[in-house]
């Protein structure tokens, strides 16, 4: 079952050209337990949040399982949140990150993906925010905060880079 199903298909569909751009962008927020997954619309102007994939313990198993969402939604550009440190420099978390985009781009951009990284720096404590804002607290906001998370990072970049 789609994860994207029930949500309005842009009439347009996934590969409609708007201001020389093309497609849907899926961002995604690492985590040490779980990616959050958030997906664009194709004309890039709203971020949704998808989901989460659980991490497995296995790289392999859990970089198949990103591909598979990028497939699903058809995105043809993955933007990858970088946690930077409070400076801006590259720490633990955010080198493990680039091992990861790294990955990813060996796989995705033969086949015309695009990867990128995005500085996420406040993106959890937004979507906490947002979430504490809107009811949702503790457990229930825990199943919910990285794919939010993924989704403020996403709504930046289109309203930032990716429609500049």
């Amino acid at each position: 079952m789609s994860q994207i199903e029930g949500n309005a298909q842009d009439a347009r569909g996934p590969g409609a050209v708007e201001s020389g751009r093309v497609g849907r962008v899926v961002a995604l927020d690492l985590g040490a337990r779980r990616i959050g997954v958030a997906y664009s619309d194709s004309r890039r102007t709203l971020a949704s949040p998808w989901g989460v994939v659980e991490r497995s313990g296995d790289p392999v198993r859990d970089h198949l399982a990103v591909v598979a969402v990028i497939d699903e939604v058809e995105a043809c550009t993955v933007v990858v949140g970088l946690p930077l440190s409070l400076s801006g420099a590259n720490g633990p978390a955010a080198q493990a990150a680039l091992r990861e985009v790294a990955t990813l781009r060996q796989t995705l951009e033969p086949r015309g993906i695009t990867v990128e990284t995005a500085d996420e720096r406040f993106t959890t404590v937004e979507a906490q925010r947002s979430l504490t804002a809107a009811g949702r607290k503790g457990r229930a906001s825990r199943s919910v905060i990285d794919s939010a998370a993924a989704m403020v990072l996403l709504q930046a970049w289109l309203d930032g880079r990716g429609r500049a």
